[in-house]
């Protein structure tokens, strides 16, 4: 019961197909891609200046000793 073969995977898709069309799983599959691949970049563009910004914001929350 808890093992899946490939026939119930293929039942399961034809399934999806059949209630959402492959136009709208195709928008959701680009929609999705292009988010993915955003995340990835502000992770790559963002990273220091994000780091920079969180120390200078952790400087000024500190109380003067």
């Amino acid at each position: 019961m808890g093992i899946t073969g490939i026939w119930q995977w293929v039942v399961v898709l034809v399934i999806v197909v059949l209630i959402f069309g492959t136009k709208k799983l195709r928008n959701v599959g680009r929609d999705l891609g292009g988010a993915v691949h955003d995340f990835k970049e502000g992770l790559e563009k963002g990273s220091p200046e994000t780091a920079k910004e969180a120390k200078e914001q952790d400087n000024d929350n500190q109380p003067a000793a």
